[in-house]
């Protein structure tokens, strides 16, 4: 896979931006209370999560090279889970005004960072700006689609989906292989593991289920020629790869 150059990355981010204010634009009164494509979230505590990473990535983009880097959020992840359910109380309009000014504020950072900051120290799981900004084309791309409304995985373009497969990678089990099979295009071998599991179906599906989401279509698994059910996935805090994507 290639590495995408920051001046590609960035304009990725910027899409994913401008795409993530145009739907929290339409998260009313109703919508806001509608299921959203993560178990117990509601769209309302999906916006209120896109509004609390933007303002920490922000932040962390502006503080980047600092001697002693902040903590992505302040008071560390049970904070962060306390700060979503508290603003995801506010009322739809309010909220989705504040999730837009934090991706404003978000994409006047990023458009802050110069060539020569792309490998500074962040706070970011001890990562670089390289880092952040593939982490926070992730964030963007999947929690816009989490909002289930005129956006899902369906829209993850090729790029994207391959980005995640080396990405997510570390969420193979030790033990296992997945050899990923999207439709029309070469296999993706990933893990290194004896147990081995071939996994059929369009990339945006394959990645959809590598990243925990519920694919749009069949992902078929088999091993030693046999279906089988689709297999176990580790946890997503691991120490994700940023380059080589």
């Amino acid at each position: 896979m290639t590495e995408l150059t920051q001046q590609d990355l960035t304009t990725r981010i910027l899409a994913a931006l401008s795409t993530a204010r145009q739907i929290i634009d339409t998260v009313d009164d109703a919508a806001a209370s509608g299921p959203s494509a993560l178990p117990g979230w509601d769209r309302a505590h999906v916006v209120a999560h896109i509004d609390g990473f933007s303002r920490a990535a922000a932040r962390q983009l502006d503080t980047a090279g600092a001697e002693e880097p902040f903590e992505m959020y302040d008071g560390g992840m049970d904070a962060r889970h306390d700060a979503i359910e508290m603003t995801a109380l506010m009322r739809p309009d309010a909220l989705a005004a504040r999730a837009t000014e934090s991706l404003d504020a978000l994409e006047t950072s990023l458009r802050g960072i110069s060539a020569g900051q792309w490998h500074l120290a962040t706070g970011f799981r001890n990562g670089t700006v390289e880092d952040l900004c593939y982490a926070i084309w992730r964030e963007l791309v999947i929690h816009t689609s989490d909002l289930a409304l005129s956006n899902s995985v369906a829209d993850w373009d090729p790029e994207f989906c391959a980005h995640l497969f080396e990405a997510l990678e570390a969420r193979v089990p030790e033990s296992r292989r997945y050899i990923l099979q999207p439709h029309g295009a070469q296999r993706i071998t990933l893990g290194s593991g004896d147990d081995a599991t071939v996994l059929s179906g369009t990339a945006f599906d394959l990645a959809a289920w590598l990243a925990g989401r519920t694919p749009l279509g069949p992902v078929q698994a088999t091993a030693d020629a046999d279906g089988t059910d689709l297999p176990e996935l580790g946890p997503w805090l691991v120490k994700l790869k940023a380059t080589n994507q």
